[in-house]
């Protein structure tokens, strides 16, 4: 039987501060008050001062309410009923279906042991070319996608659930806006992916709280998924919101500032939420795509900075399009080969890019004035077929028609040897069309 105490020393925001002891880091409480019972997790111990934040806020609860710790952390539900199902922040369903109590398990668990994990060599095929392409996504890779507010990057999230070749999708909107959240639902119903997904979403009028458990709660039932031998994609948005979070809630602690006013354990927070990307040997996967806004545009923000340190690299959305040279998949290497793919993956890859930074360079010769040469109008006529065929984030192509389509764009622009591509490539994939010119 777990101790009850009647007596709040402190109420500071949505944090409560108790006398207790025998009381476990985020062990939950339940708060009885006369708006009814709330849910309180604890957030620090020192000695026997208990700090608890309580989910629906503080807001009704006064200094001589009953506090009793439940002996157990945060426990979500796990099973396929699940599937197709809408929960908020604090795993209660959302979509008006039924409370799902059966096969709890607990959330915030530890990563996998390294031991147990196999070293990435698959490709998740998005049918998106700048991605499939030229910054491959690996199974159990965790990649953030750095943006800047006004970009489409929930739209490019939601093309990626639709169009992801895995078993399922797990959602967490961390301090959406409610259209945001109606878009997503709406966008993966209309396209016939709500039956293998699972939305754990967090509005920005939700508590704040529910803004640190979405992380959790997709992560572990993702893991529990991935035991049964499901390959599980993992989509987060916006990892900024999550951190804004930890902020507001160390300010309210008062705990020492660090960077910007960030807890000094940012990294170890994201770091933890991060590595639960694992392939399990003889069982599934998870692999984690997250959303992190950068204020500003600057990838100095104490966020995107440390999120750089813990994940395998970055999409970087920029004007609309995935931009060639700010994004980088470090695993590309492992799934790109002639063995994996196509003999001609890396060549159109590294190809292509390399005239697409001439492109650039060009344009901005002409934005400058300079005349052009013969040379310069190619490169002109490629950047803008490179930008409308590959770039455009409505292409909807798969893998092999990208790599023949990127053939056809050079060719369409370039002679053979203008490309630079090897003899035995070009005699292979060269568009026939092209060769008799």
């Amino acid at each position: 039987m777990r101790k009850i105490y009647n007596k709040i020393l402190q109420i500071s925001g949505n944090v409560i501060t108790v006398k207790a002891s025998a009381v476990s880091y985020e062990e939950l409480a339940e708060i009885t008050s006369q708006r009814g019972k709330s849910l309180a997790q604890v957030i620090k111990i020192d000695n026997d001062l208990v700090s608890l934040q309580v989910f629906a806020g503080s807001r009704g609860i006064s200094v001589n309410d009953e506090v009793r710790f439940l002996g157990r952390p945060m426990e979500v539900t796990f099973s396929d009923d699940m599937m197709g199902r809408i929960f908020d922040g604090a795993g209660n369903p959302r979509d008006k279906g039924p409370l799902l109590t059966e096969n709890l398990i607990p959330v915030a668990g530890p990563s996998v042991n390294p031991s147990k994990r196999i070293i990435p060599h698959r490709m998740i095929r998005t049918n998106i070319p700048m991605i499939d392409v030229f910054n491959s996504l690996v199974v159990s890779q965790k990649l953030p996608i750095f943006s800047i507010s006004g970009e489409p990057y929930n739209e490019l999230l939601a093309r990626v659930a639709l169009q992801a070749e895995v078993d399922m999708i797990i959602l967490g909107g961390i301090g959406l806006k409610f259209d945001e959240y109606l878009r997503f639902k709406n966008r993966l119903e209309e396209g016939g992916a709500l039956s293998r997904t699972i939305f754990f979403m967090n509005t920005a009028s939700d508590p704040i709280v529910e803004s640190l458990m979405v992380p959790d709660l997709a992560l572990a039932v993702a893991e529990q998924f991935a035991l049964k031998g499901k390959e599980v994609l993992v989509l987060l948005t916006d990892m900024t919101n999550f951190a804004d979070a930890l902020k507001e809630i160390a300010i309210t602690m008062e705990q020492v500032p660090s960077n910007r006013g960030y807890p000094g354990d940012l990294y170890t927070q994201l770091a933890a939420r991060y590595e639960k990307a694992v392939d399990f040997e003889g069982a599934g996967s998870i692999t984690v795509l997250a959303v992190t806004t950068m204020p500003g545009d600057d990838v100095t923000h104490p966020v995107p900075d440390n999120t750089g340190y813990i994940t395998e690299g970055q999409f970087y959305l920029h004007n609309g399009y995935i931009d060639p040279f700010g994004s980088l998949s470090r695993l590309k290497q492992n799934v790109n080969s002639e063995h994996r793919s196509r003999k001609d993956h890396r060549a159109i890859m590294d190809g292509m890019i390399q005239l697409y930074a001439q492109y650039i360079e060009t344009e901005e010769k002409r934005s400058m004035g300079f005349r052009m040469s013969a040379w310069d109008k190619k490169l002109l006529k490629y950047g803008g077929l490179f930008r409308a065929k590959m770039m455009d984030l409505s292409v909807n192509i798969p893998l092999e028609q990208a790599l023949d389509l990127g053939w056809e764009i050079l060719a369409e622009c370039f002679t053979a040897e203008e490309t630079r591509m090897r003899s035995e490539l070009v005699k292979e994939f060269w568009p026939n069309k092209s060769q008799k010119k």
